[in-house]
């Protein structure tokens, strides 16, 4: 890597009403160590967020739940009960007092969940599909472990609107939690992409067929966001190309153009994309360039946060060549709680450890330690 004067990744950045002082943004992480029953974020989660801080830098929270029946992840937070403001509220004072800024990422899961799950609630989604509650390959955590998502049902058209109004719930709470703003997730797969790609929708009504009527979920649920936050602190998520959660489209680049072209109106803050080089937290086409961001790039006004695979210097090199405006790192950020010191003064970085990507306990969260300390002793 080059010294810091010279890196793109470390020279200033404005995303909407907020200022960054560098473009090494943490990746919303799926950890499951909220506390349950009830998916209340605790100590142990803010240690975990204090140590990833950074003077400047953005944090994009975990996937949050927006709901009782939006859960699917056991150990996920949420934002739908006074306790959890009130736990975020730990995790946001930790994260101020070093100078950081965080996002919070609203989250609805769909048919990517079960009943154990839910309160009892059969999953939701756009259309009603067997062959995903059948597969045995695709499974949920729950509190009886890893099992195949129980059999979910096609939304009504007169059940959608409180759907949304729970996405602005959950802003209104995001802000009086303290977060800086929120970021709708419409990827990987949960509902909102569930509506976006015909794989998942099989529609006949306003939310189905043409991309302005699949599109009109999301629409609505970001028009929700900015009635709360304004668009200059909302931000979007998505997944173009994506195949997690048994994802496909017949037609994937235009629907998403059209996605990005209507997002506009909204002067978000950012777009965030998760390049189809990875599939969840896998990298599958590990030669593929920034695909999605380069297309999109053409297409969307504001700045742009990319997501997947990325390694410091492709991530400088998209940069500089001015693909996209600030990469989101995940699995780095897990083991190497200040990744942007260790990216801007080159020093090494630690190796993560997959097998506690989605535990419950310290080992493989918030017991990496930083470079000074770790190399300290030896």
């Amino acid at each position: 890597m080059k010294t810091s004067k010279e890196q793109a990744l470390f020279t200033p950045l404005q995303i909407g009403a907020v200022s960054l002082k560098h473009r090494v943004v943490m990746a919303p992480l799926t950890r499951s160590r909220s506390i349950q029953p009830n998916s209340i974020p605790g100590d142990l989660m803010a240690d975990y967020y204090k140590q990833r801080a950074s003077d400047g830098g953005l944090i994009i929270g975990e996937a949050t739940n927006i709901s009782l029946t939006s859960r699917g992840w056991l150990g996920s937070p949420g934002l739908y009960l006074a306790e959890h403001v009130e736990g975020w509220k730990r995790v946001l004072k930790g994260v101020h007092a070093k100078g950081g800024i965080m996002f919070a990422q609203l989250w609805h899961t769909g048919r990517a969940s079960h009943v154990t799950m839910t309160g009892g609630a059969t999953p939701v989604t756009a259309s009603v599909n067997p062959t995903y509650w059948e597969n045995p390959n695709q499974v949920v955590s729950t509190p009886d472990g890893w099992i195949q998502p129980s059999p979910h049902r096609a939304l009504e058209v007169k059940e959608i609107a409180a759907i949304v109004e729970d996405y602005r719930k959950a802003a209104q709470r995001a802000k009086d939690a303290g977060f800086d703003g929120v970021e709708l997730h419409a990827a990987n797969g949960y509902l909102i992409d569930q509506f976006l790609q015909d794989g998942s929708n099989q529609r006949t009504d306003e939310y189905g067929g043409s991309y302005e009527n699949r599109s009109r979920l999301l629409l609505e649920a970001v028009a929700a966001l900015v009635s709360v936050w304004g668009g200059d602190r909302v931000a979007v998520r998505i997944g173009p190309g994506g195949t997690f959660n048994a994802m496909h489209d017949s037609n994937p680049e235009p629907l998403f153009a059209y996605v990005a072209e209507q997002l506009n109106q909204f002067n978000l803050a950012y777009l965030h994309i998760i390049e189809p080089r990875v599939k969840g937290n896998i990298v599958i086409h590990e030669n593929q360039g920034p695909v999605a961001s380069e297309r999109l790039r053409k297409i969307f006004k504001g700045k742009i946060i990319a997501a997947g695979g990325f390694e410091p210097d492709t991530a400088e090199e998209s940069i500089v060549k001015g693909v996209l405006d600030a990469v989101a790192f995940g699995r780095h950020f897990i083991s190497n709680p200040d990744l942007p010191k260790r990216i801007e003064e080159g020093l090494p970085l630690a190796e993560y450890d997959r097998s506690t990507f989605y535990t419950f306990d310290p080992k493989g969260y918030n017991d990496y330690p930083a470079y000074s300390t770790q190399y300290a002793s030896k």
